[in-house]
């Protein structure tokens, strides 16, 4: 009895954990990934805030490639872009206690998200390196990459020539407008309105050529968005 018992909770157990958290905010309905979302008040604003979840998705120092650049956001439910423009404003300001001294506030989008969360596009920021007084920490403030395959560690190779990461005037604890047009094989990120881009993708890397949208932190991020808007474009 005891054995029927148990089996029967397991199963139970199976199909809550398989039915996706989700949370309601500028009326969308957003599926959780791997992060804890909550609706907040952020100087006399709702805002949505994300945290990456490090229960449901372990941190590893010692295998960070593997361990970083993962499908930790939220995502529009119901939502298939092939090509599109969406936008949308972000503030960021590292967790404290930090469980990472390398923290970078990083925080950012993801595209063309897929059902399973197994395949998107992403560009995320990382504010802390945008002031730094390292010009080499400054040239990888912007970042792109694709999950699962190419993410930011092997993007960085010689190979790639830095295209995947740029500089950009950022910082902690600021709002940051972020505008990403993607088209076919190309997404262009706009930074607070400015008339050109501040960072051009010519070839992403992603097998996806449609999904969901996504707002997305990292590691020790505390992270806010306001105001998202999205736009479907043939």
């Amino acid at each position: 009895m005891k054995k029927i018992i148990l089996t029967a909770l397991l199963g139970l157990s199976s199909i809550v954990n398989s039915v996706a958290q989700t949370i309601e905010w500028q009326g969308r309905e957003f599926e959780i990934s791997a992060v804890n979302a909550s609706i907040v008040q952020l100087d006399g604003e709702e805002a949505l805030k994300i945290e990456r979840d490090l229960k449901a998705l372990p941190f590893d120092l010692k295998n960070l490639a593997n361990t970083v650049d993962e499908p930790t956001y939220v995502k529009v439910k119901n939502l298939n872009i092939e090509n599109g423009v969406f936008e949308v404003k972000m503030l960021s300001r590292i967790q404290t206690p930090t469980p990472f001294k390398a923290a970078q506030g990083f925080i950012g989008v993801a595209f063309r998200a897929n059902e399973d969360d197994t395949s998107y596009e992403s560009i995320y920021l990382r504010p802390n390196a945008g002031r730094s007084e390292n010009q080499s920490a400054r040239n990888h403030t912007v970042q792109y990459y694709a999950y699962p395959d190419y993410k930011f560690d092997k993007l960085r190779n010689p190979e790639y020539g830095g295209q995947y990461e740029t500089y950009a005037d950022v910082g902690l604890d600021e709002w940051i407008t972020m505008r990403v047009e993607f088209k076919e094989k190309v997404a262009k990120l706009y930074l607070n309105d400015q008339e050109y881009p501040s960072f051009i993708v010519n070839e992403m890397k992603g097998d996806a050529k449609s999904g969901s949208i996504g707002l997305w932190v990292d590691i020790a991020t505390e992270g806010y968005f306001k105001d998202l808007k999205i736009t479907k474009i043939e």
